[in-house]
Order: C-alpha cells, then sequence, then structure tokens
C-alpha cells in the first residue's frame, strides 16, 4: 500500500492512524492509534535478513488462493524487489531533503545573511516545511535531481566563503 501511494514511512505510518481505508486493510480496529514510522524500516530489515519475505509472500498467495481470488499455477507470482528499492529510495529522499533542511535552518539562525546571498527563492518554498509533507514524485531519481542541484549550489557557496575567509586572514584589511 506504501509503494502504491508513494509514501515515505511517516506518511505510511500517518495514513494507518488516519485512513478507514488502511485501518481495515490491516484488519485494524478503528480507535487503534497505529505505530511510530520508524516500526516499518526495522521490519523490513528483518524481514529481509531472516529471509521472511518469502514466507510472507507465500502465506498472501495460500489466502488469495483459498478466498478465490487467484487461481492456482496462474502468472500472478512477481518479485517484491523493485517494491522494497522503490520504498527504500523514497526514504533516502526524504533523510537527503531533511538534512538539507536542517543545515539551512541552522546556518540560517547564525548567519542568516550568508545564506540569504547564495539561496535561491525556490529553496525558501523546498526547504520551509518537512520533506515528508510533500508528495514526492513517483520516479524517486526526479527528487534526486533537485536535491542533487541544491547540495552543489550549497557546497560552492560554502567554499567560495571559505576562500574569502581564508584571504581576509592572510590579508587583513588595514583600519582605518
Amino acid at each position: 500500500m506504501q509503494f502504491t501511494e508513494g509514501l515515505s514511512d511517516r506518511q505510511a505510518a500517518d495514513a494507518v492512524r488516519t485512513r478507514i481505508d488502511w485501518k481495515y486493510a490491516l484488519g485494524l480496529a478503528l480507535e487503534d492509534d497505529g505505530f511510530d514510522f520508524s516500526v516499518l524500516c526495522e521490519f523490513r530489515t528483518r524481514l529481509l535478513e531472516g529471509h521472511g519475505e518469502y514466507l510472507l509472500f507465500e502465506t498472501m498467495l495460500e489466502h488469495l488462493k483459498t478466498q478465490g481470488l487467484i487461481k492456482a499455477g496462474g502468472r500472478q507470482r512477481t518479485d517484491a524487489t523493485h517494491i522494497l528499492a522503490a520504498v527504500r529510495a523514497i526514504n533516502r529522499v526524504v533523510c537527503v531533503g531533511e538534512t538539507m533542511r536542517a543545515a539551512l535552518n541552522t546556518l540560517a539562525e547564525v548567519a542568516l545573511e550568508w545564506v540569504c546571498s547564495f539561496a535561491p527563492d525556490e529553496w525558501y518554498e523546498r526547504y520551509a516545511h518537512r520533506v515528508e509533507e510533500y508528495r514526492l514524485p513517483k520516479e524517486p531519481t526526479l527528487a534526486y535531481g533537485s536535491g542533487r542541484n541544491d547540495r552543489s549550489r550549497w557546497i560552492a557557496a560554502a567554499r567560495g566563503h571559505l576562500q574569502h575567509a581564508r584571504t581576509e586572514v592572510a590579508h587583513p584589511r588595514p583600519s582605518c
């Protein structure tokens, strides 16, 4: 369900807490409080370490067969590796975006003038809110593109600032 809707772990956990369709699909009571988003990553890790994905898949197939939703010997079997990879890619995009947002917010507190000197207007929109609040593109590489460009621009600005600071230390301006 998380993969189908293109949600990050935080968004998926929020959907479990707030959406009736998710609660119904997971067999949860309406009053269920859900779980912390970190549980999803831990669950995927344990599932893959113990090779439990095959057991889970086979159990689901058996249940679907008994319900008459699929036929035995049909062509329903697929490999879920691409789903796990897509969820991980979304989580990487969220992690990189949150790192950039936190760093810019911290820098703005101590060097607002410097941040304003190089940060383009679209950064104020992009990094004003938590990345989990956005609807990320279906293709994670689209989100990587803007983040990669942002990081490159930021690193270039920081290098230029450091170079300028070194020049000031090596050749201080005479005071008048």
